[in-house]
């Protein structure tokens, strides 16, 4: 069975929204790797995937990510009370303020990017409080036309994308690190998009606790190159 190749013009927003030029603020966080260089559980190239890979397969991967699709699809259906729903409980299982902080910070920038560009109709977006940013990159993702494995594809690359930036700047490395670790997460990222798009809601889980302690930590470490 042959896959159905993605339209040129929704390719060229899919890359636009994945693009570190998106202005949503990403670049501010580090999801607690700074905390993790500070203590020296992260400290080298092996170290800094170990940790990304990790977050990506017991945080991201079993939460966010199927949060994203049940997003995508109440847009899809203009099902108001899903996607209230499911970003609300998105918000809820943020385990720290700095966690809640950020996703409310780039979910609202992204609402506010396509405010101004005026390409789509963002008033059922508009109808959510507080939009997380799996929930506003769910919508653009939809409405501009990217499709929905894609557009997941697109999140997950956006989050471990800034991961890799975030190691690179902490440790720090070099760029072939980087490029070495990245090659690592494209490998990783369709048996990620697979669970997420198959995952019942009974399995979906954010069992990560040292991502959430050293989020903690990093809310009050002494000096800080990221926003907490």
């Amino acid at each position: 069975m042959t896959a159905t190749p993605i339209a040129a013009s929704g390719l060229a927003q899919l890359l636009r929204l994945a693009s570190p030029m998106l202005p949503v603020g990403a670049y501010a966080y580090s999801q607690a790797m700074e905390w993790a260089v500070e203590e020296g559980t992260v400290a080298d190239e092996a170290s800094a995937a170990d940790w990304i890979a990790a977050v990506l397969r017991f945080n991201v991967g079993t939460l966010e990510a199927p949060f994203w699709v049940r997003l995508y699809h109440a847009w899809q259906e203009n099902d108001l009370d899903a996607a209230r729903s499911w970003n609300g409980r998105m918000l809820a299982l943020r385990e720290t303020a700095e966690l809640r902080a950020e996703t409310l910070h780039m979910g609202g920038a992204l609402k506010a990017v396509l405010e101004g560009t005026n390409e789509i109709d963002i008033g059922l977006l508009d109808q959510l409080a507080s939009p997380t940013f799996a929930a506003a990159f769910s919508f653009a993702c939809h409405g501009l036309g990217v499709p929905l494995r894609e557009g997941l594809t697109g999140y997950l690359w956006t989050w471990g994308e800034n991961q890799v930036s975030a190691a690179m700047k902490l440790i720090p490395l070099g760029q072939s690190s980087g490029q070495r670790m990245l090659v690592k997460l494209i490998g990783m990222l369709p048996a990620i998009a697979d669970q997420a798009l198959n995952l019942p809601d009974e399995r979906l889980s954010n069992f990560a606790p040292g991502l959430a302690i050293a989020s903690s930590r990093h809310e009050t470490q002494y000096t800080r190159l990221f926003r907490s």
